[in-house]
């Protein structure tokens, strides 16, 4: 990672204000020198890092920094992109994640928005209108190129109206069997929920199986997946 300390000290010897602080995670060091020296010009932005998408400190170099705005390349990330941004926000829900990337595919657009980033911008486009996308997330808004748009809310649509109906299929679980279920969401094994809960390993199994009937899955995970898209989390506790 690399830390911009003239403009930390620029900054602290300026008159007082609070800019926009920007982490940028690109695996191209000229890229993110080139955009650095662009938004450095800027009075109401800081950028007070850089680092790779494959740095293994990239969450700790999050919270050290308490970053405002998260701008990341996913094109190198490929199958991880999703989960890597939805670890982004997790860990730092105050700031905001804008994907700028040279990725134009839709499906990964999609998994963005879901992963709850708040803008997606091509790399082609100006810089000008990039600190416009920087300051906008910082008020709230969030921008999509408008030929990806259209499709994004459909697909953000669809996912509320099959939480809708996982929710109702929740509904059929006992408090046990829900119990159970979380504790499957914690990813523990049968031996370890049956001691939490206090019960037997056969009523365990009795109850995972009544699971997967009510819920119409054959499988652990299938059962967390309808879970997770109904909204059910683990109580913050047990994590």
């Amino acid at each position: 990672m690399h830390l911009d300390e003239d403009a930390v000290m620029s900054t602290v010897q300026s008159e007082p204000m609070n800019p926009v602080r920007l982490l940028l995670v690109d695996d191209h060091l000229m890229v993110t020198e080139a955009l650095a020296s662009r938004l450095s010009a800027a009075m109401d932005l800081w950028v007070a890092g850089r680092c790779t998408t494959a740095d293994p400190n990239l969450l700790d170099i999050v919270r050290g920094l308490r970053p405002d705005v998260i701008t990341i390349e996913v094109e190198p990330l490929g199958p991880a992109a999703g989960e890597v941004l939805r670890a982004l926000v997790a860990v730092r829900p105050e700031a905001r994640v804008v994907v700028l990337s040279s990725d134009h595919h839709l499906g990964h657009a999609v998994e963005a928005a879901r992963a709850g980033v708040a803008a997606w911008v091509a790399k082609e486009q100006g810089a000008a209108e990039l600190e416009t996308v920087l300051r906008g997330v910082c008020q709230g808004k969030s921008w999509f190129p408008p030929e990806m748009l259209g499709e994004i809310l459909r697909e953000l649509r669809g996912d509320v109206s099959r939480a809708k109906e996982h929710e109702v299929l929740l509904d059929v679980l006992s408090p046990r069997e829900r119990d159970v279920l979380l504790s499957m969401m914690d990813g523990k094994r049968g031996g370890q929920i049956a001691q939490d809960l206090l019960i037997s390993t056969d009523t365990v199994r009795t109850h995972t199986r009544n699971i997967f009937a009510k819920l119409d899955v054959h499988s652990r995970l299938e059962a967390v997946r309808v879970a997770r898209a109904a909204g059910l989390k683990p109580p913050e506790h047990a994590r």
